[in-house]
């Protein structure tokens, strides 16, 4: 099969799963074009800039207080290569004159010409150590800064660290993961990179440029007056084929992100697209945007190609011009040969960096938008401090387990105030199970409970303990959480088993898993309890997997139980049974139990009806059946 075809199948076969309509994507593209020209960018986008250069820039030096010394090792350094790398073609004309001085006298005098240490190897030899001392500045500036601009990441990234470990939950529920671990991530690395590569190559051309430049007008005004005009039209190119790039590379990833949403959707939804025969219409999509990327790639990989050479052509012109003058003065006497070759030295030593500058630029500013979505992670508010040590209250042990909530006021914003007087109290022992719709704040008091989030009025205790007085470390120990979303890590079962007790025994562990049903299946697997799984892995169920989390709790012998669903992914006589095992799991504890189905929850001593926030009822199945409320409706309309 040729590359073609490869290509072509594979799209046909991408294409096997989405039901992308002619309709939608135009839709869609015009969306796109729409969004882009109120941009003011026809269809491309713009560069990524800082809010405020200024600003960040002080804010990133502030950052670097410990590493300032070798950023200032880097400045010196940059100016000892720049002195030597402009002093050697200025030495380099004294040699060769020095040379062109003695094979002239040499001819002349019709002997061979030698060169010793006397006649011209002492100058050879000086000349070779100023370039070594370039190379020795310029090793060293590269490797100081290195070391300043990991360091200063490695301290950038173990604030981020330490300061995701203190942001409020309502953050992460407001940002992707993938956002946030790309701030973290490539936003610092980026950073790394530019500080390294940008900055250096900004600081070394700057100092050559004006090096070079200081020497060409030492040398001839003339030639350095046209290198200047020549230099004014490759930096106008230059500028403008920068931007030119980075909208077209911007228009290329856009359609890069269609393509691959579009592939996904298709693999995604495969089955479906099968189902209603559009296969060939989703072919047909994935084709058209393929071929909008390819047109996409194809005028921003000649732009690219074609910017390069371009403006070296100019570069070229501008040496063949001085060149010319160059000679005719050699000639006139008003330059030396070793002059001459000095000049085109500092033409190349001052032309490379000039059309460089923007693109340099560009990347500089790029890096600093980066390292200002760092500083809005940083800045971001955090939970409030766990009381000091000598302050905290402590529960008195043993742990009897009364749960109260006191008049709760809590929202999620200021200004939106979910729960307005939220009380109710949950005896030791008792089985307390929270009902209502989608969206009614069930989720939301359990959070209040563990201290994920803090309440905006009232309290809630533990053993008539407020529970924002005591460390969150020592309210959570007392809970064991069994959440719908089944969370395994990578490790093996057992140690996902004892993720909440790393020091129980391997007894201990097969105990749990017998209670909680997932004994069996285990004993299935290739490893048993050392078999490795992970969260992503295919080979074990949803089911499976929220069996593995409930023996996790088991096996922690919390006094406070929190069952969100537990077994909402199991097989009915799967769910039978850990129902039975919970029961005997849950005698002597508190138990707060969120649940769909009623039929789980009828043995409650307590039902929390909630709806928008607030309990609208309280009372056990009896009592709220009697009440003919909300409870008993919501009952009603699943037996019915």
């Amino acid at each position: 099969m040729s590359d073609k075809e490869r290509v072509s199948k594979t799209a046909d076969i991408a294409a096997a799963g989405a039901d992308l309509s002619e309709f939608d994507e135009n839709d869609r593209l015009e969306r796109d074009a729409r969004a882009l020209e109120a941009l003011g960018l026809d269809e491309e986008e713009a560069p990524e800039v800082p809010r405020d250069t200024v600003a960040t820039v002080r804010r990133l030096w502030t950052e670097a207080a410990g590493q300032r010394w070798r950023f200032g090792i880097v400045l010196v350094c940059v100016v000892l290569y720049t002195v030597f790398s402009v002093a050697a073609p200025a030495f380099s004309a004294h040699v060769i004159d020095a040379l062109w001085t003695e094979i002239q006298a040499a001819f002349a005098e019709g002997r061979d010409f030698t060169v010793d240490w006397a006649h011209g190897g002492r100058e050879i030899a000086v000349y070779l150590g100023v370039w070594t001392l370039a190379f020795v500045f310029y090793a060293t500036q590269v490797f100081t800064m290195a070391g300043f601009a990991e360091r200063l990441n490695l301290a950038l990234r173990n604030r981020i660290a330490k300061k995701l470990n203190r942001m409020p939950l309502s953050y992460f529920d407001a940002h992707k993961p993938g956002e946030i671990v790309s701030r973290a991530t490539n936003d610092l690395d980026k950073m790394s990179e530019v500080l390294q590569t940008g900055l250096l190559r900004l600081f070394t051309a700057v100092g050559s440029i004006v090096g070079a430049v200081v020497m060409m007008f030492v040398y001839s005004p003339l030639l350095a007056c046209i290198f200047l005009v020549f230099s004014a039209v490759a930096i106008g190119l230059t500028r403008f084929a920068a931007g030119k790039n980075l909208k077209l590379a911007a228009e290329r990833q856009m359609w890069v992100g269609h393509l691959t949403g579009a592939v996904e959707e298709a693999y995604s939804g495969r089955v479906i697209i099968r189902a209603f025969n559009r296969e060939q219409a989703s072919s047909a999509d994935i084709h058209r945007l393929s071929d909008k990327l390819a047109d996409a790639s194809r005028r921003a990989d000649f732009f690219t190609n074609a910017t390069g050479p371009g403006i070296r052509f100019v570069g070229r012109v501008a040496q063949v011009v001085i060149a010319m003058i160059g000679c005719a003065m050699l000639i006139g006497g008003r330059l030396t040969v070793g002059t001459f070759q000095a000049f085109f030295q500092y033409i190349m030593q001052a032309s490379e960096p000039m059309t460089q500058m923007s693109m340099t630029v560009n990347t500089l500013q790029s890096a600093l938008a980066s390292v200002e979505r760092v500083f809005d992670i940083l800045d971001e508010p955090e939970i409030e401090p766990d009381p000091a040590p000598e302050v905290a209250l402590h529960v008195p042990q043993p742990v009897e387990g009364r749960v109260a909530f006191e008049h709760v006021r809590f929202g999620y914003t200021p200004e939106k105030t979910l729960m307005y007087d939220v009380s109710f109290r949950a005896q030791p022992g008792q089985k307390i199970a929270i009902v209502g719709a989608t969206g009614a704040g069930k989720t939301t008091l359990i959070n209040l409970l563990m201290r994920f989030y803090e309440v905006d009025g009232g309290r809630i205790t533990l053993d008539g303990v407020d529970t924002h007085a005591m460390t969150r470390a020592e309210l959570r120990q007392n809970f064991g959480m069994v959440l719908q979303d089944a969370w395994l890590f990578d490790g093996t079962v057992a140690e996902n088993i004892a993720y909440g007790r790393p020091d129980a025994t391997r007894e201990e562990i097969i105990e749990a898993a017998k209670m909680a049903h997932v004994d069996f299946f285990v004993r299935t697997m290739p490893h048993g309890y050392d078999t490795r799984v992970a969260n992503d892995a295919e080979n074990i169920s949803q089911g499976q997997r929220q069996l593995l989390t409930i023996a996790r709790t088991i096996l922690t012998d919390p006094k406070i139980l929190i069952l969100d669903e537990a077994t909402s992914s199991v097989d009915t006589r799967t769910e039978h049974a850990i129902v039975h095992a919970m029961e005997n799991l849950m005698a002597g504890r508190t138990s707060f139990v969120i649940a769909h189905r009623l039929s789980t929850i009828v043995d409650a001593g307590l039902i929390l009806v909630m709806s928008h926030g607030t309990i609208i009822e309280q009372g056990t199945h009896a009592e709220l059946l009697a009440e003919n409320g909300a409870y008993a409706s919501l009952y009603n309309s699943q037996f019915m």
